[in-house]
């Protein structure tokens, strides 16, 4: 597997701003159970969404690159045997790329935006 560019996260607005007010992610509920900060990549995140989001408005997506966390950021089976990126740190805001706010309906349809690739 090569590792892409970026992977993303999705946080409710109120844990972002939380978070920009920290200057560092301060960790979903599951982040904090697992000891990780779990991430997707672009061609997980619309499942990631599906499952874990549908029904949910004012969410926000981010950008983070890979090349920025080294060793800390791991690659490690998890739904459907897939691997998936988990951040073993600190995830500073100002290492944030791009973000967005975004919806996602019931059925966990969403409209990302054209960054996510």
């Amino acid at each position: 597997m090569s590792t892409p560019d970026f992977v993303y996260k999705v946080a409710p607005r109120a844990l972002h701003d939380a978070s920009l007010a920290a200057g560092r992610f301060i960790g979903a509920p599951i982040d904090e159970k697992d000891g990780f900060i779990h991430l997707s990549t672009a061609s997980q995140l619309a499942e990631t969404l599906r499952l874990y989001f549908a029904g949910q408005s004012d969410l926000v997506v981010f950008s983070i690159r890979c090349a920025d966390f080294g060793d800390t950021l791991k690659w490690e089976l998890s739904r459907g045997g897939a691997l998936f990126p988990h951040l073993y740190g600190e995830l500073p805001m100002t290492r944030i790329g791009n973000s967005a706010t975004i919806a996602v309906a019931a059925d966990g349809a969403v409209t990302l935006p054209a960054w996510v690739k």
